[in-house]
């Protein structure tokens, strides 16, 4: 839904400047519901209760965007979606070590991102149908169907509590005691910069590719010509299916190895498929080029989502996971606060996206030294 979205709202000739903003207002959402549910999960709320919560806001958001035929009524519908993704992604991650028990966790977060993109490939490729039969608006309710059999799933499957019962342990009589004590250790904090610095490039690009691919495919590039919409979503079910198959065993591969291995891996793939989708604009037959680059694109994505996820678990203390899933969250937001509206305005101005790529490329380049830092050796008290 989220990469057919620009498609959608392309139909009623929003500016790419507008859709851009108006998926900036789900980032800026996003923003204040992490940060509010990373604290509520450090407190002892259930993971699946807040779960709940986000379905519940995410059907509201579905109904508002099904109806929404001008810039304003956008905004209103990505703000709700983007509180509901807000509360849904820190619960859900803090859940998987939680739920694991003897299993791997960094195998769990393979499994789960293999559903993720299970799930996600499944929807692009129902809205490309309804893209070719010219009822794109189909996705929203689709989207509400999934969510409300998820809320029948849930009491049924309950999330275990993990971080609840951590809390727990701390509400005695040296509680006074432990939490001082916590706040002298602050030392973890700086061990997630350079991690949380890879996430905000990675994120940057998965934002991009949510929101100015779909717009750079349909409006073409410099020499490249526009692909209709149908087109242009088949393309995005492509990627999204190639991480289907990737993920897997490139999550199951990498969870053997360290997160240095798997950062590098994902970070150099983010920029040849960037380089790829860029030149892509000064050639006739680029759409090629833009085929070709969905398998770097898609093993990036494959490689980056479990070895950031769980090299975030790794580092930070138990305690303060809530807190630390809430700020790794917060790159996802970050990135789609910024990356949209400046995509979109770089789009409207030269009227291709092949400059977003580029940059893109160049800085992965940049940051390729980073996944060596020794911060990312994982810690013996986080385990």
């Amino acid at each position: 839904m989220i990469y057919l979205t620009p498609l959608v709202f392309n139909q009623i000739e929003l500016s790419a400047t507008e859709i851009g903003t108006g998926l900036a207002s789900a980032a800026f959402a996003g923003t204040i519901s992490r940060l509010f549910a990373g604290g509520l999960l450090d407190k002892g709320t259930s993971s699946s209760l807040v779960v709940k919560w986000a379905a519940y806001l995410a059907i509201v958001a579905d109904f508002c965007l099904f109806n929404a035929q001008n810039f304003d009524s956008f905004v209103i519908g990505q703000a709700l979606l983007g509180a509901a993704a807000g509360l849904y992604w820190p619960a859900v991650e803090l859940a998987v070590p939680s739920s694991c028990d003897s299993f791997p966790s960094g195998k769990g977060f393979a499994l789960v991102r293999s559903a993720d993109a299970l799930g996600t490939s499944f929807g692009a490729i129902l809205g490309s149908y309804m893209a070719f039969i010219e009822s794109i608006r189909m996705i929203y309710v689709i989207d509400a169907i999934c969510l409300i059999l998820l809320l029948f799933l849930l009491p049924q499957k309950a999330i275990k509590k993990g971080s609840s019962q951590l809390f727990k342990k701390l509400t005695n009589k040296n509680f006074n005691k432990a939490k001082a004590t916590i706040r002298m250790k602050v030392k973890w904090l700086p061990q997630l910069f350079p991690i949380l610095g890879l996430s905000l490039l990675a994120t940057g690009i998965f934002s991009l590719l949510q929101s100015a691919l779909p717009l750079d495919l349909v409006r073409g590039g410099i020499y490249r010509p526009p692909l209709e919409e149908g087109w242009s979503g088949a393309i995005l079910a492509l990627q999204l299916s190639l991480l289907v198959i990737l993920q897997w065993p490139i999550g199951r591969w990498l969870s053997m190895r360290n997160q240095k291995f798997g950062l590098g891996i994902s970070i150099a793939n983010f920029c040849i498929g960037c380089l790829l989708l860029g030149i892509s604009a000064i050639w006739e037959r680029g759409i090629i080029l833009v085929l070709i680059a969905q398998l770097p694109l898609a093993i990036a994505l494959a490689a980056f989502l479990p070895t950031a996820t769980e090299a975030i678990i790794q580092i930070s203390p138990k305690e303060h996971r809530g807190i630390a899933m809430a700020l790794f969250s917060q790159c996802f937001a970050i990135s789609a606060l910024i990356a949209p509206i400046a995509a979109g305005r770089v789009i409207d101005l030269q009227g291709n996206g092949m400059t977003i790529w580029l940059v893109m490329s160049l800085s992965c380049l940049l940051m390729l030294p980073l996944t060596r830092s020794q911060k990312l050796i994982q810690r013996e008290y986080s385990r």
